[in-house]
């Protein structure tokens, strides 16, 4: 097959891209539920049934857990498998892997939705539902390149990798590099509305314990609020942000606030009527592109330890600091790619009729551990808009994911080669 030939194999297909991705969208595969094994189950026989060689495992969660090198892993699982497809090539070329995740958040209060948030419908050539664009999309445009290229003489093999745990630290991709599954090069298909990133900013989650002393609430001058000497903290944190965003990596600048600090979860006290002892608070702190990780821990304690110093109560009862759960290193696709980032865009040039702008992303992905534990040059590219990922009403333009689709196997023809 030609590139006019892949090109126009795809398209012929969009029908049952869409019947497949509305399918995978109605399985609710949140993380750490029943769903994410099953959607990997329904995949797995999708690729027997195309002819691929399958490797279908069960992922020692507990074993790969209490490795020092875990990426961390924020809801519990009973069960977790993995799942890479191989279309074995004649020889002589390029390996090239997709990697998609299948996990999804939850999808929060349905009420917020137009819809049933797992419904897969479609309207005005969108499809809706919780996962749609982060990133069954993505995820299907890789199954459909694949499916395509099938029918050409590759000389190196193309691997499709569904991978579990990503929202939640990267078990599914820590697991299939423990597994073995290496290439040449990598694309995730992740949400960037068809533009390129090869770097992504880390992200790492903490708690924070402010300490207070509890009493009756009609005598609170006799207690300590636990909610009061959190604020000094908080600023602190805003205050460190601040200065981690004043200079920021080229590949950043297309954002306001690169390297966000954000607390998520605060819970304080137990009863109404009393001065709250104790604040638990839990948040994210991005790490800039290159950033060794201890160094952005650090960076946090000093900020919480100088607020304490400023504090009476405090610098006696200084506030402690946890990290735990997800631990997102940053990651970039190294300037020795062998050609991965020039190919990818212009197999996308060729696609769509523009070239695709390229930029790092401000969040944490499979990248960082593809490129630094797998050693695999490895860069973002897929369909949807990210802004619309994780809220209500998520959706992707199912002409987007045909694009995608077109663009992965175009490059797969000109990476692996054929013959």
């Amino acid at each position: 097959m030609d590139a006019d030939e892949v090109l126009a194999a795809v398209e012929s297909e969009t029908a049952a891209m869409t019947e497949l991705l509305a399918e995978l969208v109605r399985i609710p595969s949140v993380g750490g539920t029943a769903g994410e094994s099953g959607v990997q189950d329904r995949l797995a026989r999708w690729l027997r049934a195309e002819g691929l060689e399958v490797d279908h495992w069960p992922v020692p969660v507990d074993e790969l857990a209490a490795e020092p090198g875990f990426p961390g892993m924020e809801v519990p699982r009973s069960r977790a498998s993995g799942l890479v497809g191989r279309l074995p090539g004649v020889g002589g070329g390029r390996s090239l892997m997709f990697t998609a995740h299948v996990d999804v958040v939850p999808p929060g209060d349905p009420a917020a939705w137009s819809d049933d948030p797992f419904s897969g419908r479609v309207e005005d050539g969108t499809l809706y539902g919780r996962g749609a664009c982060d990133m069954k999309g993505g995820l299907v445009a890789a199954l459909f390149a694949v499916r395509v290229l099938l029918r050409a003489r590759l000389r190196g093999d193309v691997l499709v990798a569904c991978v579990a745990g990503e929202e939640d630290g990267g078990l599914g991709a820590y697991a299939l590099l423990r597994r073995g599954w290496r290439a040449d090069a990598c694309v995730i298909p992740e949400p960037t509305g068809l533009d390129v990133v090869p770097a992504n900013a880390g992200a790492l989650t903490f708690r924070l314990r402010v300490p207070g002393r509890a009493a009756h609430a009609a005598r609170r001058d006799a207690g300590v609020s636990a909610v009061e000497k959190f604020w000094p903290v908080f600023a602190a944190l805003r205050a460190l942000e601040a200065r981690r965003n004043a200079e920021v990596d080229p590949l950043m600048r297309r954002w306001t606030l690169p390297y966000a600090i954000e607390i998520g979860t605060v819970r304080a006290g137990d009863w109404s009527s009393s001065v709250p002892g104790e604040l638990v608070a839990e948040g994210r702190l991005g790490i800039a592109l290159d950033e060794p990780v201890e160094d952005a821990r650090r960076a946090l304690e000093e900020a919480v330890a100088d607020a304490c110093a400023a504090d009476d109560w405090l610098s006696a009862h200084p506030v402690e600091v946890e990290w735990w759960g997800g631990q997102y290193a940053s990651g970039r696709l190294p300037a020795d790619d062998g050609g991965l980032l020039a190919r990818l865009t212009g197999a996308h040039t060729a696609a769509a009729g523009d070239p695709p702008a390229v930029w790092g992303a401000p969040y944490g992905s499979d990248l960082r551990l593809l490129t630094g534990l797998g050693g695999i040059p490895t860069v973002q590219y897929g369909p949807g808009d990210i802004d619309l990922a994780h809220g209500p009403d998520e959706s992707v333009p199912v002409a987007q994911v045909v694009t995608a689709a077109r663009t992965l196997a175009l490059l797969a023809l000109d990476h692996c080669g054929t013959g």
